[in-house]
């Protein structure tokens, strides 16, 4: 460890300088960067060093001496504590601000000159999500429901969980309470034993269909048929409950397979004018208002005039295909989850969407396969996963060349990293919109154009 380094629990007043991507405050000794959590840049605060490595350490806020103006009154520590909200302690505006910051830093590193544009953000930045999948685990011999302490698998009880649509909240304690009064086993993660490992919300913010699934480790619950049955008596908003059967020792959420208890296999809502039906295992955005605003924009930029030909690479259930179909002349579809196609399909039935086209398959295969049928794309519509574009994907692109991209990215690291492969085909972009997607969290959407 080098000398300048700092020994574990020593104590010392440090000057804030900055926030990592994560939210946790920057103090650097001597060169050396302590992140600490629950600290802001300007504060003065006196930390306990509690983890010193090689290259940095962690420390923990023992008093603070100053308040940044940006710092507002943390709602619960729980929050912090689990990751549901690790910006809490920062006033909104100012999230919005870091959330572009962070945005800008990246291309400054990757050396590429777009334009941040001012974040869009929400009127009410809490209660928004219409999802949730809350642990259930045995806490002293009580089942108990919340989120697990950041970093371990210590779950910390919440009834209250700030960012989520308060009745999902309130269904999540009254199915939580089914399961106490019938004595059902909450899942032991250690011996794989026990029966429920998840109760999972979902809500339609225009329809209030409520879906509830309970994740369970065997098909054979006890006293079922008096849960469900006293579930639909309480809460007549649900329309459907689903059991989701996970016999694996892993920490992924859902299962393979699902049996519905109750209602629909599906939960209906609506997105920009458009019906969607919504499957168990099926991704859906979880910040409808927001998902408006983004779509909105992402249509926008692309500038569809009605005679455009659109390939849209990451389907889904066909929330982004059906919205362009309505200003394209065709929106062609491909996702790899044939589940997700399913739904599409049914969803542009449901909306007497004529105009598209879903293929299930890796888009980089699909897309070959249509330049080499002579499909000429105008417009590439791209909303990937965290781990951003595939280089065989990128490969695609340079193959068939549309002539834009409208880029939807939820990591700017990755959307950096691809801007630059795509520049080696002649794309160029001027402006990112940030789009604040997840309100009290690091993380941020953004819309980008790419033209050759």
């Amino acid at each position: 460890m080098p000398e300048t380094a700092v020994k574990k629990n020593q104590e010392m007043t440090v000057t804030i300088e900055d926030l990592t991507y994560e939210g946790l405050g920057v103090a650097k000794v001597d060169g050396y960067p302590l992140f600490v959590e629950d600290a802001l840049p300007g504060e003065e605060v006196l930390i306990r060093v509690v983890k010193p490595l090689k290259q940095y350490g962690f420390a923990r806020v023992q008093k603070r001496l100053t308040d940044s103006p940006d710092r507002v009154e943390v709602t619960s520590r729980a929050y912090t504590q689990t990751g549901i909200a690790p910006l809490q302690h920062l006033a909104y505006p100012a999230q919005l601000k870091f959330k572009e910051e962070q945005i800008r830093q990246l291309y400054k590193k990757s050396h590429l000159d777009i334009e941040v544009l001012p974040s869009i953000g929400m009127a009410n930045p809490t209660g928004y999500r219409n999802k949730a999948q809350v642990p259930v685990r045995d806490i002293n011999g009580m089942l108990q429901t919340g989120f697990y302490k950041k970093r371990s698998h210590e779950l910390i009880p919440i009834d209250d969980f700030f960012i989520q649509d308060p009745k999902i909240d309130q269904a999540i304690m009254m199915v939580r309470d089914r399961l106490r009064e019938y004595h059902v086993p909450a899942y032991d993660e250690r011996k794989n034993t026990g029966v429920i490992r998840h109760i999972m919300v979902r809500r339609g913010y225009y329809s209030h269909e409520m879906m509830i699934v309970l994740v369970s480790r065997v098909w054979d619950v006890p006293h079922l048929d008096e849960i469900v049955a006293d579930i639909t008596k309480m809460m007549p908003e649900v329309t459907s409950i689903v059991l989701n059967r996970n016999s694996k020792p892993t920490n992924v959420i859902l299962g393979p397979s699902t049996r519905t208890l109750f209602g629909k296999d599906y939960l209906t809502d609506e997105l920009l004018g458009s019906k969607f039906h919504i499957s168990p295992l099926s991704f859906y955005q979880v910040n409808p208002t927001q998902t408006e605003v983004l779509y909105t924009k992402a249509v926008e930029q692309a500038g569809l005039t009605g005679n455009e030909v659109v390939i849209d690479a990451y389907s889904g259930i066909g929330t982004i295909s059906l919205t362009m179909a309505r200003h394209a002349k065709h929106v062609y579809g491909v996702e790899v989850v044939p589940d997700a196609v399913a739904d599409a399909r049914v969803n542009a039935e449901l909306n007497d969407i004529h105009n598209v086209t879903f293929e299930v398959g890796k888009a980089e295969d699909v897309m070959q396969t249509w330049k080499d049928q002579n499909l000429q794309a105008d417009v590439l519509m791209v909303d990937p996963p965290r781990k951003g574009l595939d280089p065989s994907f990128v490969e695609a692109v340079g193959y068939m060349l549309p002539k834009k991209m409208v880029y939807v990215s939820c990591n700017p690291a990755t959307l950096a990293r691809d801007i630059h492969a795509l520049e080696e085909f002649g794309y160029q972009a001027t402006t990112t919109q940030p789009v604040d997607m997840f309100p009290q969290t690091q993380h941020i959407e953004s819309i980008t154009v790419l033209t050759r």
